[in-house]
């Protein structure tokens, strides 16, 4: 008889991964802060933080966490993105992964607070989510090996495993609890590949695929995300078939990830996902040795009974506060959905203060991706015009504006103005609050701003005029696309604004 799986190699995979997503989220966002929250970017972090603390006074420190209460200026933000991409590859390396893991999560959570808008996606709770539990799953050695580490702590992996569940099924059910009717016909994939934020040019002709194939892509998805996690449950008898549902989860995430650009979210909820792989799997795919572990003895290698039994019970009151705050998370967004539906769902206002008191730390979360998914493609174009007479379109280098441009890879870094351009064309009222700051700040010249547009449709100087056109776009046929070459087909709905220049500021 076989004894429990072990997972120090599992752990050992998993922190290297956890470390190069991180390490990717970080240099990412370092080639767009200033752009998007610096002193000249379109929503400054520096006013932005005085505004909290006029606002709340003393308690904005509790409400909203982050190193950037001390500095907020360009150097400050750059540079914790930087020291951030630094501990990512100390972690990547295996050097005091505890310690590290937590300034990572300090130095990413800080950086969420002031991002605002530009940095409220769901893999960025999700990376918080996973870093801090992280810190519970790490070997707490300086410098760990394989041979020397302590086993991974049980609690801890469930705690991963909880949050797997949570998200895949959460996926799941949201579709469903949303009442809308392209999932409940199981068409949402003839619209989704035409319709997600960052199209790539493999949704192109996914989208071309006959209907039956997305109903039965369909079907498939909601098999993966609503059975499948179950698995994780089982008792380990059932091994082998967890380890198949692991292979599931993959699956759907890496078929997300080749047709779409979705930065390092696929990525990182493979690394997930890959926590459900034993020692036993791993070293039939990785070409690893077997090491025998190595119990250290020695007063510098022991901790006294009752310093240990301390750690325990402090660890199992973490673990049980987090699964529980896990497992109301899990039932708020399952009746919030239904509710937003329009069908009477669980009150469940009377957590309010429980879930607020975790909120400013933002890891613990709800999930579910294209609950409602979206059957039209509105797009902002930005338009200048030196003379107010003669328009040319300011394209963004990733989001659909040429038609004739392949929709390109972006993956895995994220480009956050163009993603947030896709909300901001969904809602354009609701998005006003920093629209006008980027134009104000590309009529300016803004260097940081104008650098995340990237077209060079302006290279000499900015536009004395800016309007936001409002189109509606789709893609181009086969037959369309052979005929003209372009990708796209678009028709001009409205602009959303008159003409602006820099005389309109005030």
């Amino acid at each position: 008889m076989s004894g429990p799986p072990a997972y120090l190699l599992s752990r050992w995979v998993f922190l290297r991964l956890l470390g190069l997503i991180y390490l990717i989220a970080f240099a990412s966002l370092a080639t767009q802060v200033t752009g998007l929250v610096g002193a000249d970017g379109i929503l400054p972090a520096g006013p932005y933080l005085d505004r909290l603390r006029d606002t709340y006074g003393a308690q904005a420190y509790r409400l909203f966490p982050t190193l950037l209460w001390v500095s907020s200026n360009d150097l400050s933000l750059t540079g914790l993105c930087w020291l951030g991409a630094g501990l990512a590859a100390l972690l990547v390396a295996g050097i005091a992964p505890v310690a590290v893991l937590v300034l990572l999560w300090v130095s990413y959570l800080s950086l969420t607070v002031v991002g605002q808008t530009f940095l409220g996606f769901q893999w960025d709770g999700l990376l918080l989510e996973i870093g801090l539990l992280a810190c519970f799953y790490a070997p707490r050695r300086w410098w760990p090996t394989l041979a020397t580490e302590d086993p991974p702590s049980p609690l801890a992996r469930w705690l991963l495993w909880w949050l797997l569940f949570r998200l895949m099924f959460l996926s799941g059910i949201t579709k469903l609890a949303s009442g809308d009717p392209t999932w409940a016909d199981w068409t949402a994939l003839t619209y989704y590949y035409e319709t997600q934020p960052l199209p790539l040019w493999t949704g192109w002709y996914a989208h071309q695929l006959p209907v039956w194939t997305h109903r039965l892509s369909a079907g498939g998805m909601y098999v993966i995300e609503l059975l499948l996690p179950w698995a994780i449950f089982l008792p380990q008898r059932f091994r082998r078939t967890r380890l198949w549902a692991c292979a599931g989860l993959v699956l759907l995430q890496v078929a997300i990830g080749i047709t779409g650009n979705y930065g390092f979210f696929s990525m990182l909820s493979v690394v997930l996902c890959l926590t459900l792989v034993d020692d036993r799997g791993w070293r039939r795919l990785l070409p690893i040795p077997r090491v025998e572990p190595v119990r250290m003895s020695g007063s510098g290698e022991r901790q006294p009974p009752s310093a240990a039994g301390l750690r325990r019970s402090v660890a199992t009151a973490v673990a049980t506060t987090l699964f529980a705050l896990g497992g109301l998370t899990f039932a708020r967004e399952i009746a919030d959905t239904v509710e937003r539906s329009g069908r009477p769902s669980l009150d469940l206002s009377w957590s309010d203060s429980v879930v607020g008191l975790a909120e400013p730390f933002r890891s613990v979360n709800g999930y579910g991706l294209f609950r409602v998914m979206t059957v039209e493609r509105p797009e902002i174009v930005i338009e200048g015009s030196m003379d107010g007479s003669q328009w040319i379109d300011w394209n963004l280098r990733w989001k659909p504006g040429d038609p004739q441009r392949r929709p390109g890879l972006v993956t895995p870094h994220q480009p956050r103005l163009d993603w947030q351009l896709w909300f901001a064309a969904l809602d354009p009222r609701g998005a006003g609050y920093w629209l006008s700051p980027l134009m104000m700040r590309l009529l300016e010249g803004a260097p940081a701003v104008t650098a995340l547009v990237g077209d060079a449709a302006f290279a000499d100087g900015p536009p004395r005029y800016l309007r936001l056109a409002y189109y509606d776009y789709r893609f181009k046929t086969p037959a369309e696309r052979m005929e003209t070459g372009t990708w796209w087909h678009r028709e001009l709905v409205d602009y959303l604004t008159e003409p602006v220049s820099l005389a309109d500021r005030r």
